[in-house]
C-alpha cells in the first residue's frame, strides 16, 4: 500500500508557510534600495502594476499546479508532460544553489547576534593598532562598522584570486545555522508547520517595535519625506519597471519549486486562489512597511552624520579664527563662511581644504542594498541609538527569523521531490534524506567562510538564479496553457475547488505574464552581453574602501556553469525522454 501524502494540519499553516518563505531578506534590504534608486513613492506605481499582472497570477499558477498534481516540482511537471521533468530538475538545482549560499547570511546574523550582547558594541569603536599607540589604520580610513564587517567578520582578502583559509568562527556559525534548519525540517510538514508560526509572525513584532522606535528618532522625518516624495520622471525610466517586475518575481520565490512543494501538501479542495491573493498582498505590504522602518532609520543616520559634519566644520572655524564658543551655529554657518572668505582670504584659503561640504540630501542619496545595508548601514544607525545592545539583538533576531523562514521553503523545494521518489524513499527515511541534504549543503557552504568567500557569495547571489528562474517560470506558464491545455487545467481546478476560473487569470497566464517574462529575459541577457567583462567590488584595506576589479577567467567559467547547469536541465531532460521513447518504440517494432 502506498503511504498517504502528509497534509498541513490546517489551511492557516499553509498560508503561514508561504508567508514565511516569501517574506524574506529581500523585503527588508532590496525593496527600500529600489525605492531610493527609482523615485521614492513613484516606484510604487510600477511595483503595484507588476504585482497585478505578474506576481499574483504566477503565484496562483504554481500553487494550483502543486495542489492539483500533489507532488514536488519534478513529479508535478512530469505528470503534465514526460518531456517537462527537466523543469522540476532545474528548480531543484536552483534551490540547491540558493540553499548553499543563503544560509551563510543566517550564519552572519548569528555572528552579529552573539556580538550584540557586548558593551560597547564591537562595531561602535575602532580597535587600537598592534603597538597600542593609536587606532587601527584600516579602521580609521574606513569606519568602525565597515572594519567590523570586512575585517572581523569576513577577514576579507584583497581579491577573489587569494582564497585564504576557512575562518573558523563564521564556519561554526554556519554549522549552527544548518543545525537549526535541520531541526525545523526534521519531521517534514509536521515540524515545519509548527515552526512557520514563529518565523512568519515574529519579524512583524520586531518591525512594529522598530517602527515605533524609528519614528521617535531625531531626523526620522527627513528619511520618510525622502521616501514618500515621488520623483515622477522615474516613471519614464524603463529600469524602474524592469526592477519592479524583478523584485515581485524574486520576492514571491517563483520558480524555485518551494510553492509547488508547499501546495502539494494541501487538501485538493483548498481555495488556493484566495491564498495566492493573500500571500502576494501580505508580501508586498511587508516590503512597503519595512521601507517605512528602514527610511526612518536612514533619516536618523543621515541627520546624525550631517550634524556631525556641521559640528566639525564649526569647531574648525572657531579654533582657526579664535571665535567665541557658540558664535558659529548651523543657521549662520554659510553666511559666516562667506564673510571670513572675503575678510581673511589668505587664512581662509589655508583652512579651506579641511572644510567638508556637508549635505543632508547627499547623505540620503547614498543608496545601499544587500549585506551592505544589513551589516553596515543598520549597524551604524544602531550604534548611535540609546540602549544599542537591545536594538541590535532585536534586529539580528529578526534577520534570523526571515532567513530561516526562507530556508524552510528552499529546503522543501529540494526535499519534496527526493522524498516523493520511490527509489530514494524506499532505502532512506525522511530524516536521513533531510540530514544528508543539510550536511552536503553545509560542507559546500564552507567555501563562503574563506577569506575570498564573500566574493564567491556575490557570484552565487548575482548569477545562480536570475536567468534560470525566468526561463523556468516561462516554461511552466507555457506548459500549463499550451501543453497541458488551459481548458483542461480550468476544468481540473473546477473539479478540485468547485470554482470557475476568472477571465483575469486566463488572460494573464495565456498572454500577459509570458510576454513580460520574455521581455525581462531579453533585457537581462542583453545586459550581460553589453556589460562586457563582468566586474566585482573588492575591499582595499590600504584605502579602507571598495574598488572595482575584473573577474578572472576561472570565475567567469564558474558563472557560466552556474547559469548553464540549471537551464540546460530543461532541454537535456526533454532530449533524454525523446531518445528513451524512440528506443522503446524501436524495441517493440515488429520484425519484418
Amino acid at each position: 500500500m502506498e503511504k498517504a501524502r502528509p497534509l498541513w494540519a490546517n489551511p492557516l499553516q499553509f498560508v503561514f508557510a508561504c508567508i514565511s518563505y516569501a517574506v524574506g531578506l529581500g523585503n527588508v534590504w532590496r525593496f527600500p534600495y529600489l525605492c531610493q534608486m527609482y523615485g521614492g513613492g513613484s516606484f510604487l506605481v510600477p511595483y503595484i502594476i507588476m504585482l497585478i499582472v505578474e506576481g499574483m497570477p504566477l503565484l496562483y499558477l504554481e500553487l494550483a499546479v502543486g495542489q492539483r498534481m500533489r507532488q514536488g516540482s519534478i513529479g508535478a511537471w512530469r505528470t503534465i508532460s514526460p518531456y517537462l521533468s527537466g523543469v522540476g530538475v532545474a528548480s531543484v538545482v536552483v534551490s540547491f544553489f540558493l540553499s548553499m549560499y543563503y544560509n551563510v547570511i543566517n550564519a552572519w546574523a548569528f555572528w552579529y547576534l552573539f556580538h550584540s550582547f557586548q558593551d560597547p558594541l564591537p562595531w561602535s569603536v575602532c580597535p587600537l593598532n598592534s603597538n597600542h599607540t593609536g587606532l587601527d589604520e584600516e579602521c580609521e580610513k574606513a569606519s568602525s562598522t565597515q572594519y567590523f564587517w570586512y575585517r572581523k567578520t569576513l577577514n576579507i582578502s584583497p581579491s577573489i584570486q587569494e582564497n585564504g583559509g576557512v575562518q573558523w568562527e563564521p564556519a561554526l556559525c554556519l554549522v549552527l545555522a544548518w543545525l537549526v534548519v535541520y531541526l525545523c525540517i526534521l519531521r517534514g510538514t509536521e515540524s515545519t508547520g509548527k515552526v512557520v508560526y514563529f518565523t512568519a509572525s515574529l519579524p512583524y513584532c520586531v518591525l512594529i517595535i522598530y517602527l515605533v522606535r524609528g519614528l521617535t528618532l531625531h531626523g526620522a522625518t527627513n528619511g520618510l519625506v525622502y521616501m514618500f516624495t515621488p520623483k515622477l520622471e522615474q516613471l519614464a525610466n524603463p529600469k524602474a519597471w524592469i526592477n519592479a517586475a524583478t523584485q515581485i518575481f524574486f520576492s514571491l520565490g517563483l520558480g524555485f519549486g518551494s510553492l509547488i512543494a508547499f501546495a502539494s501538501y494541501n487538501e485538493p479542495s483548498n481555495n488556493c486562489q484566495k491564498h495566492a491573493i493573500i500571500v502576494s498582498l501580505i508580501n508586498s505590504s511587508t516590503s512597503i512597511f519595512a521601507s517605512i522602518v528602514t527610511f526612518s532609520i536612514y533619516g536618523f543616520k543621515a541627520t546624525f552624520n550631517y550634524e556631525s559634519c556641521l559640528n566639525k566644520v564649526i569647531l574648525l572655524l572657531t579654533n582657526a579664527f579664535d571665535l567665541e564658543d557658540g558664535f558659529v551655529t548651523a543657521s549662520n554657518l554659510e553666511q559666516l563662511k562667506g564673510y571670513l572668505a572675503s575678510a581673511f582670504p589668505d587664512k581662509y584659503g589655508e583652512v579651506l581644504p579641511q572644510i567638508k561640504n556637508c549635505s543632508l540630501e547627499a547623505e540620503l542619496d547614498t543608496a545601499v542594498q544587500g549585506t551592505g545595508l544589513a551589516f553596515i548601514v543598520y549597524t551604524e544607525a544602531i550604534k548611535n541609538m540609546e540602549v544599542s545592545q537591545l536594538w541590535s539583538v532585536l534586529y539580528f533576531f529578526m534577520l534570523l527569523m526571515l532567513g530561516i523562514g526562507s530556508m524552510l521553503g528552499n529546503t522543501a523545494a529540494i526535499l519534496t521531490p527526493l522524498t516523493d521518489s520511490k527509489v530514494i524513499s524506499r532505502h532512506l527515511p525522511k530524516e536521513a534524506i533531510s540530514g544528508l541534504v543539510c550536511l552536503l549543503n553545509c560542507a559546500i557552504g564552507m567555501v563562503f567562510t574563506m577569506e575570498a568567500g564573500n566574493y564567491w557569495f556575490d557570484i552565487f547571489n548575482d548569477y545562480a538564479a536570475t536567468l534560470s528562474l525566468l526561463l523556468i517560470v516561462l516554461v511552466e506558464t507555457v506548459a500549463v496553457c499550451y501543453v497541458y491545455g488551459l481548458r483542461r487545467f480550468e476544468s481540473d481546478l473546477k473539479a478540485m475547488t468547485g470554482r470557475t476560473l476568472n477571465w483575469y487569470w486566463k488572460a494573464m497566464w495565456a498572454g500577459v505574464s509570458p510576454l513580460l517574462i520574455i521581455s525581462l529575459f531579453i533585457f537581462y541577457l542583453s545586459d550581460y552581453i553589453l556589460t562586457g567583462t563582468l566586474q566585482y567590488q573588492a575591499w582595499d584595506s590600504s584605502q579602507g574602501q571598495l574598488v572595482t576589479k575584473d573577474y578572472p577567467p576561472y570565475a567567469l567559467a564558474v558563472i557560466g556553469l552556474l547559469v548553464a547547469s540549471s537551464t540546460m536541465c530543461i532541454p537535456l531532460a526533454a532530449l533524454g525522454t525523446f531518445i528513451k521513447r524512440r528506443l522503446k518504440r524501436g524495441d517493440t517494432a515488429p520484425v519484418a
